[in-house]
């Protein structure tokens, strides 16, 4: 099974403050696992972390990383927001992997 690190984007944007914790958790999610959103089974979602509207998305499959990644345009959208929140996705880089290790055995 491919390193945590391997399975794993970086997501910014995330609309901070707005509804709670556990309900972006949920949303993130749901977008990231529709195909739609070229997204795949998540295992797991770290949110909210010690940046403020930043999360981390673990998927079960290190190929739904490339794939997300393709997307162009990922947009948080829900009846809850207010709008479309444009979301950032990038690959979770060796610099931020042993933190992020952390964050998925000892969650905030």
């Amino acid at each position: 099974r491919a390193a945590p690190s391997a399975r794993t984007v970086v997501v910014s944007g995330v609309p901070a403050g707005l509804l709670s914790d556990d309900v972006v958790t949920d949303l993130l999610c749901i977008h990231f696992q529709m195909p739609r959103n070229n997204g795949g089974d998540v295992e797991k979602v770290v949110y909210p972390t010690v940046e403020k509207g930043v999360a981390y998305i673990l998927f079960e499959d290190p190929e739904v990383v490339e794939n997300v990644l393709k997307k162009d345009d990922h947009q948080l959208k829900d009846k809850r927001l207010p709008g479309y929140h444009p979301l950032k996705v990038t690959r979770c880089c060796e610099v931020v992997s042993p933190f992020v290790i952390y964050l998925f055995i000892y969650p905030l």
